[in-house]
């Protein structure tokens, strides 16, 4: 019995499969019944968590240090996003498995981010650039 609080998961759960099918018949059937529910409630615990967070219905507290201001898609993969942190924005250009920022900037006193504000696909690329050549123009 200690043996069994050693072994991986898997194997221990072989292991009081066979003590329960050594036990009786019924008691085997009724393990595996209990094994399997546990799987289907963490399954469905994992698959929610999963689809909160890729609906992003996961709010940020309000303390947070970083701020995501907007955000452009500039693929299908790839985003173009406005982070505030601190006193300052950073543009980051982010796309699966690599993450770069792009330019900084201190935090603009005429913009104020609304939660509901929607992305700021047209005149994103307009501000980014006028962005840039007022920091290259210093």
């Amino acid at each position: 019995m200690m043996r069994a609080l050693v072994l991986p998961p898997l194997l221990c759960a072989g292991a009081i499969a066979h003590a329960a099918e050594q036990a009786g018949p019924g008691s085997a059937a009724s393990l595996l019944q209990v094994l399997l529910g546990l799987v289907v409630v963490l399954g469905l615990l994992a698959g929610t968590a999963w689809t909160i967070r890729r609906l992003g219905l996961a709010k940020p507290s309000a303390a947070s240090a970083v701020k995501v201001i907007g955000g452009a898609s500039i693929g299908t993969r790839e985003r173009i996003v406005l982070v505030e942190v601190a006193d300052q924005w950073i543009v980051v250009g982010v796309a699966p498995g690599c993450i770069n920022a792009l330019s900084t900037m201190p935090r603009q006193e005429g913009f104020a981010p609304q939660e509901n504000m929607p992305p700021m696909a047209k005149n994103f690329s307009a501000w980014l650039k006028q962005t840039i050549d007022k920091r290259n123009a210093q």
